[in-house]
């Protein structure tokens, strides 16, 4: 599985290079693309699975390169919403036809009876990690200050 990302954030560093961004980038502005709304740096990084404080890095960035912007969230006064610019949504664009041929190379290897049940077996390990981190957060005891005295 590391193995199996490190090649993915790698693969996908040389093929958005021409088009200016990183993986990190690339996968916050997918998630923005393929949400019908903007998102909270906080729902963002929930989605994918990443600390707050790392999409907040890449949001930064993002928004220093024009990608997206920051806008007033009527639901939270502290929380704003990331919003994709044109430029962020052409730079999508420009990441996901990057990739097109490389989905096919793995696409005509793998085929996509069995790229079906991979992409359900990751789902459910997802989700089981989910559910076992869930628990374990419910059953444990928060730190207290007098633990450190």
């Amino acid at each position: 599985m590391f193995e199996t990302n490190g090649r993915l954030v790698d693969a996908g560093n040389e093929l958005v290079r021409a088009a200016g961004l990183t993986t990190a980038w690339w996968q916050v502005l997918g998630a923005l693309g393929y949400s019908s709304q903007p998102l909270p740096v906080s729902h963002i990084a929930r989605n994918m699975g990443l600390t707050r404080q790392a999409v907040q890095r890449v949001v930064d960035l993002l928004v220093g390169h024009g990608l997206v912007t920051m806008e007033a969230n009527p639901h939270h006064q502290r929380a704003k919403l990331i919003v994709l610019t044109l430029a962020g949504r052409e730079a999508l664009t420009g990441a996901e036809q990057a990739v097109v041929p490389l989905d096919a190379a793995i696409l005509d290897r793998v085929g996509s009876d069995r790229l079906a049940v991979a992409i359900a077996v990751l789902r459910e390990m997802n989700g089981a990690m989910t559910d076992y981190f869930a628990s374990r957060s419910a059953a444990t005891t928060p730190i207290q200050p007098e633990d450190f005295a």
